[in-house]
Protein backbone atom coordinates (compact mmCIF):
# COMPACT_ATOMS: atom_id res chain seq x y z
CA UNK A 1 0.00 0.00 0.00
CA UNK A 2 1.09 3.44 -0.38
CA UNK A 3 -0.30 7.30 0.08
CA UNK A 4 -1.73 6.63 -3.62
CA UNK A 5 -4.42 5.25 -0.88
CA UNK A 6 -7.25 8.05 -0.47
CA UNK A 7 -9.46 7.72 2.36
CA UNK A 8 -12.91 9.77 3.02
CA UNK A 9 -14.20 10.27 6.20
CA UNK A 10 -18.27 10.45 6.50
CA UNK A 11 -20.52 11.26 8.17
CA UNK A 12 -19.23 14.88 9.88
CA UNK A 13 -21.26 16.47 12.44
CA UNK A 14 -18.81 18.71 14.25
CA UNK A 15 -16.07 21.37 13.41
CA UNK A 16 -13.95 19.19 15.94
CA UNK A 17 -14.43 16.69 12.66
CA UNK A 18 -13.08 18.69 10.25
CA UNK A 19 -9.89 19.12 12.19
CA UNK A 20 -9.53 15.35 12.37
CA UNK A 21 -9.81 14.62 8.95
CA UNK A 22 -7.36 17.30 7.78
CA UNK A 23 -4.86 16.31 10.41
CA UNK A 24 -5.05 12.83 9.35
CA UNK A 25 -4.90 13.49 5.50
CA UNK A 26 -8.20 12.38 4.69
CA UNK A 27 -9.19 13.17 0.76
CA UNK A 28 -12.98 13.23 1.51
CA UNK A 29 -15.01 15.12 4.07
CA UNK A 30 -18.43 13.46 3.62
CA UNK A 31 -21.96 14.81 4.96
CA UNK A 32 -24.94 13.49 5.52
CA UNK A 33 -28.27 14.79 4.27
CA UNK A 34 -30.57 11.99 6.00
CA UNK A 35 -33.15 12.74 8.46
CA UNK A 36 -33.03 8.93 9.91
CA UNK A 37 -29.21 9.19 10.21
CA UNK A 38 -27.53 9.87 13.76
CA UNK A 39 -25.12 11.87 11.60
CA UNK A 40 -27.62 13.66 9.96
CA UNK A 41 -27.02 17.58 8.84
CA UNK A 42 -28.97 20.33 7.60
CA UNK A 43 -27.72 22.41 4.82
CA UNK A 44 -27.12 25.31 7.20
CA UNK A 45 -24.77 23.46 9.68
CA UNK A 46 -23.19 21.68 6.86
CA UNK A 47 -22.58 24.75 5.31
CA UNK A 48 -20.51 25.95 8.21
CA UNK A 49 -18.68 22.80 8.62
CA UNK A 50 -17.93 23.05 4.97
CA UNK A 51 -16.42 26.24 4.66
CA UNK A 52 -13.99 25.64 7.59
CA UNK A 53 -12.68 22.20 4.71
CA UNK A 54 -9.27 23.38 2.92
CA UNK A 55 -8.62 23.36 -0.36
CA UNK A 56 -7.33 20.00 -1.81
CA UNK A 57 -10.03 18.16 0.64
CA UNK A 58 -12.85 17.09 -1.33
CA UNK A 59 -16.50 18.02 0.29
CA UNK A 60 -18.86 15.38 -0.49
CA UNK A 61 -22.66 15.27 0.42
CA UNK A 62 -24.20 12.10 0.72
CA UNK A 63 -28.27 11.96 -0.02
CA UNK A 64 -30.52 9.14 -0.22
CA UNK A 65 -33.24 9.53 -3.09
CA UNK A 66 -33.75 12.85 -2.78
CA UNK A 67 -36.10 15.29 -4.88
CA UNK A 68 -34.94 17.88 -6.81
CA UNK A 69 -36.35 20.21 -4.22
CA UNK A 70 -33.57 18.57 -1.47
CA UNK A 71 -31.15 19.13 -3.77
CA UNK A 72 -31.26 22.69 -4.68
CA UNK A 73 -31.41 23.68 -1.28
CA UNK A 74 -28.13 21.71 -0.20
CA UNK A 75 -26.48 22.29 -3.98
CA UNK A 76 -27.51 26.21 -3.20
CA UNK A 77 -26.34 26.42 0.75
CA UNK A 78 -23.33 24.05 0.88
CA UNK A 79 -19.92 24.55 -0.42
CA UNK A 80 -19.90 21.05 -2.31
CA UNK A 81 -17.29 19.46 -4.60
CA UNK A 82 -19.57 15.91 -5.44
CA UNK A 83 -22.57 14.67 -4.58
CA UNK A 84 -23.15 10.84 -3.41
CA UNK A 85 -26.35 9.25 -4.21
CA UNK A 86 -27.01 6.15 -1.53
CA UNK A 87 -30.71 5.27 -2.34
CA UNK A 88 -32.61 3.53 -5.20
CA UNK A 89 -31.38 5.98 -7.70
CA UNK A 90 -31.68 4.71 -11.16
CA UNK A 91 -29.50 5.35 -14.23
CA UNK A 92 -31.52 7.84 -15.80
CA UNK A 93 -32.01 9.97 -12.10
CA UNK A 94 -28.38 9.78 -11.49
CA UNK A 95 -27.52 10.68 -14.99
CA UNK A 96 -30.40 13.65 -14.39
CA UNK A 97 -28.89 14.94 -11.19
CA UNK A 98 -25.16 15.00 -12.69
CA UNK A 99 -26.01 17.54 -16.01
CA UNK A 100 -28.77 19.58 -13.40
CA UNK A 101 -26.51 20.38 -10.69
CA UNK A 102 -22.76 19.87 -12.93
CA UNK A 103 -21.12 18.38 -10.10
CA UNK A 104 -19.33 14.93 -9.87
CA UNK A 105 -21.45 12.44 -8.77
CA UNK A 106 -20.73 8.97 -6.99
CA UNK A 107 -23.34 6.64 -6.94
CA UNK A 108 -23.42 3.95 -3.62
CA UNK A 109 -24.23 0.58 -4.91
CA UNK A 110 -25.02 -2.41 -2.02
CA UNK A 111 -23.61 -5.71 -2.73
CA UNK A 112 -24.32 -9.14 -1.24
CA UNK A 113 -23.82 -11.29 -3.63
CA UNK A 114 -23.16 -12.18 -7.38
CA UNK A 115 -26.49 -10.80 -8.80
CA UNK A 116 -25.91 -7.46 -7.49
CA UNK A 117 -22.64 -6.92 -9.65
CA UNK A 118 -23.85 -6.29 -12.70
CA UNK A 119 -25.42 -2.57 -11.34
CA UNK A 120 -21.85 -1.74 -10.81
CA UNK A 121 -21.12 -1.67 -14.79
CA UNK A 122 -24.58 0.20 -15.61
CA UNK A 123 -23.92 2.64 -12.96
CA UNK A 124 -20.65 3.12 -14.36
CA UNK A 125 -21.78 4.51 -17.02
CA UNK A 126 -23.41 7.41 -15.89
CA UNK A 127 -21.82 8.46 -12.69
CA UNK A 128 -18.35 9.61 -11.85
CA UNK A 129 -17.49 7.15 -9.14
CA UNK A 130 -19.09 4.20 -7.71
CA UNK A 131 -19.21 3.50 -3.81
CA UNK A 132 -18.72 -0.09 -2.94
CA UNK A 133 -20.68 -1.02 0.00
CA UNK A 134 -22.37 -4.10 1.54
CA UNK A 135 -25.88 -4.26 1.19
CA UNK A 136 -27.95 -2.94 4.01
CA UNK A 137 -30.53 -5.79 5.87
CA UNK A 138 -33.71 -6.33 4.66
CA UNK A 139 -35.74 -3.41 6.49
CA UNK A 140 -33.08 -1.52 8.10
CA UNK A 141 -33.51 1.92 8.29
CA UNK A 142 -29.84 2.97 6.99
CA UNK A 143 -29.29 2.30 3.54
CA UNK A 144 -25.46 2.75 4.53
CA UNK A 145 -23.80 3.41 7.91
CA UNK A 146 -24.59 0.31 9.25
CA UNK A 147 -20.82 -1.26 10.61
CA UNK A 148 -21.63 -3.96 7.55
CA UNK A 149 -18.79 -5.42 5.67
CA UNK A 150 -19.53 -8.14 2.07
CA UNK A 151 -17.60 -10.84 0.69
CA UNK A 152 -14.50 -8.83 -0.51
CA UNK A 153 -13.42 -11.92 -2.82
CA UNK A 154 -17.06 -11.08 -4.84
CA UNK A 155 -14.77 -7.88 -6.16
CA UNK A 156 -11.35 -8.68 -6.01
CA UNK A 157 -9.55 -8.10 -9.12
CA UNK A 158 -12.60 -6.69 -10.87
CA UNK A 159 -12.53 -3.21 -12.73
CA UNK A 160 -15.51 -0.93 -13.93
CA UNK A 161 -15.49 2.04 -16.46
CA UNK A 162 -14.87 4.92 -13.69
CA UNK A 163 -12.71 4.81 -10.12
CA UNK A 164 -14.26 3.24 -7.25
CA UNK A 165 -14.46 3.65 -3.68
CA UNK A 166 -14.66 0.51 -1.18
CA UNK A 167 -17.00 0.97 1.97
CA UNK A 168 -18.97 -1.33 4.62
CA UNK A 169 -17.51 -2.66 8.13
CA UNK A 170 -13.91 -1.09 7.86
CA UNK A 171 -11.66 -0.21 10.15
CA UNK A 172 -8.38 0.38 10.96
CA UNK A 173 -8.29 -3.16 12.02
CA UNK A 174 -9.28 -4.62 8.60
CA UNK A 175 -8.75 -1.96 6.02
CA UNK A 176 -5.23 -2.94 5.08
CA UNK A 177 -6.45 -6.28 4.25
CA UNK A 178 -9.95 -5.01 2.48
CA UNK A 179 -7.05 -3.48 0.15
CA UNK A 180 -5.58 -5.76 -0.42
CA UNK A 181 -7.93 -8.55 -1.12
CA UNK A 182 -9.99 -5.75 -3.66
CA UNK A 183 -8.01 -3.90 -4.91
CA UNK A 184 -9.10 -0.98 -4.38
CA UNK A 185 -7.36 2.60 -4.31
CA UNK A 186 -10.31 4.35 -1.92
CA UNK A 187 -12.27 3.85 0.95
CA UNK A 188 -14.76 5.27 3.08
CA UNK A 189 -15.62 5.06 6.86
CA UNK A 190 -18.16 6.27 8.61
CA UNK A 191 -19.58 4.04 11.72
CA UNK A 192 -15.80 2.33 12.40
CA UNK A 193 -14.63 5.60 13.46
CA UNK A 194 -16.49 6.82 15.73
CA UNK A 195 -16.99 6.70 19.64
CA UNK A 196 -20.64 6.21 19.93
CA UNK A 197 -23.54 6.68 16.76
CA UNK A 198 -22.61 9.94 14.75
CA UNK A 199 -19.83 10.88 17.33
CA UNK A 200 -16.68 11.10 15.03
CA UNK A 201 -13.32 9.81 17.17
CA UNK A 202 -10.02 11.77 16.14
CA UNK A 203 -7.82 9.29 17.17
CA UNK A 204 -9.74 6.34 15.08
CA UNK A 205 -9.72 8.88 12.20
CA UNK A 206 -5.77 9.36 12.08
CA UNK A 207 -5.47 5.48 12.80
CA UNK A 208 -7.81 4.50 10.06
CA UNK A 209 -6.41 6.54 7.17
CA UNK A 210 -2.78 5.44 8.81
CA UNK A 211 -3.92 1.89 8.43
CA UNK A 212 -5.00 3.15 4.98
CA UNK A 213 -1.90 4.40 3.27
CA UNK A 214 0.66 2.98 4.86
Amino acid sequence: MSSQIRVKICGLTRPQDVVAVVKAGAAYAGFVFFGKSPRHVGPEAARELALAVPPGLARVALVVDADDAALDRIVGTVPLDMLQLHGAESPERVAAIRTRYGLPVMKAVGIAGEADLPALAEFGRVADQLLVDAKPPAGGALPGGNGLAFDWRLIAGRRWPVPWMLAGGLSAGNVAAAIRLTGARQVDVSSGVEAAPGVKDAAKIAGFVAAATL
